[in-house]
């Protein structure tokens, strides 16, 4: 990544850009296709319930019947069985850690805690940190807000390797950085 770029991701403004994070200029907006996501009837492949496309991820993300028609076709995909796969960390859904709602992307418990529970004095465990490899599972943040506001502007999966330690990212870091001059 170049400067201006990784800088642009760090400290994104929103609404920005899915590929360059580039901040969209006002009325950029596709009106016309959130009407359409807004009026447009699906079903749901689980529970064969039919509703709104703008309420099918929220759906998708609390329906059991939903879940167990990913996992099947996960399975029939999946080359190693799935039992291999539990020694690997859930890095891509979250349950808030102030009540009891569950299976939030990054961005969708941000958006969830800064909602509902920035008033929320208690100390508690960031779920995302604690799924990373450096993650201390028993870390409770002293203001779990500010956390996220920082350290959860972009998904770490865009930046990281899991399978690389810190000694060989930052060698890495330090070989693009003297490329880029």
């Amino acid at each position: 990544f170049c400067t201006p770029c990784l800088q642009e991701c760090l400290k994104p403004k929103k609404p920005v850009c899915g590929v360059c994070r580039s901040t969209l200029s006002p009325g950029s907006r596709a009106l016309d296709l959130e009407k359409q996501i807004e009026t447009t009837e699906a079903t749901c492949n689980g529970c064969n319930k039919k509703m709104y496309l703008s309420k099918m991820r929220s759906h998708a993300a609390s329906c059991s019947k939903y879940q167990n028609y990913i996992m099947e076709g996960v399975k029939a995909v999946t080359k190693e069985p799935l039992h291999n796969t539990r020694n690997f960390p859930n890095r891509f859904t979250f349950p808030c850690p102030y009540c009891s709602e569950k299976n939030f992307d990054q961005e969708g418990l941000v958006e969830h805690c800064k909602t509902l529970h920035s008033m929320d004095a208690k100390q508690v465990v960031c779920p995302i940190c604690a799924s990373m490899p450096w993650g201390d599972p028993n870390y409770r943040s002293a203001n779990f807000m500010e956390h996220l506001q920082r350290r959860h502007r972009f998904s770490y999966d865009t930046f990281v390797d899991y399978d690389a330690d810190e000694d060989d990212m930052m060698a890495q870091v330090l070989m693009r950085s003297l490329r880029d001059k």
